[in-house]
């Protein structure tokens, strides 16, 4: 059985501000591009049974830099759907919502096309990529290439918790985490992993 890797993808200026950034297809910043590259000695060597990344820019782009070949755009990897709030800072949504919380409110909706998520409806995104990967897992590692929020979501659904429960695994731009197994039971093994 192998281990699900998670890398989130390399800085972005919005990531660096602590903007929401779902749909705003930001590219990666200068420090973004080389926290993809240093990600390569961590991945190399490693063969995969399934490399999937979200299809927004700076996911497939850390993917390229990382020198991950062959890996799939999968939709369901994208970012939560921060709807009304894309672009906007927790900061400044607690100047009118003094008690939002993205982990237990979700984001309301925005301008046509851009949805907002709650938790479950990420959740149900995450179950869904989950449910693919597992096939993938009796033939090796597989490598999901995606964003903050979803992929502490999915980790937190992988360790069998409510989405929400994705607020207890804060995860860096550029770094890796490792989920294997203990006794038949799913764990984090590494996590926020960077190259020496």
């Amino acid at each position: 059985m192998g281990d699900l890797l998670l890398v989130r993808h390399g800085e972005t200026e919005w990531s660096r501000s602590g903007q929401h950034t779902s749909f705003t297809d930001l590219p990666l910043t200068r420090h973004g591009e080389e926290q993809a590259k240093s990600l390569s000695p961590l991945l190399a060597g490693r063969p995969f049974a399934l490399v999937l990344t979200s299809p927004l820019a700076r996911a497939v782009r850390t993917a390229e830099l990382a020198g991950l070949s062959g890996a799939e755009r999968e939709a369901d990897l994208h970012e939560w759907y921060y709807g009304a709030y894309e672009g906007v800072t927790t900061d400044e949504i607690h100047r009118t919502r003094p008690d939002w919380d993205l982990w237990t409110d979700g984001a309301p909706p925005g301008p046509a096309g851009q949805p907002g998520e709650s938790p479950e409806e990420v959740g149900a995104r995450a179950d869904r990529v989950l449910a693919r990967v597992v096939t993938a897992l009796p033939d090796g590692d597989v490598l999901l290439v995606a964003h903050g929020h979803f992929l502490r979501v999915l980790t937190a659904r992988r360790l069998g918790l409510p989405p929400a429960d994705g607020r207890l695994f804060r995860l860096e731009t550029g770094t890796v985490g490792r989920l294997s197994t203990e006794h038949g039971r799913p764990v984090i093994a590494e996590w926020n992993t960077r190259a020496p």
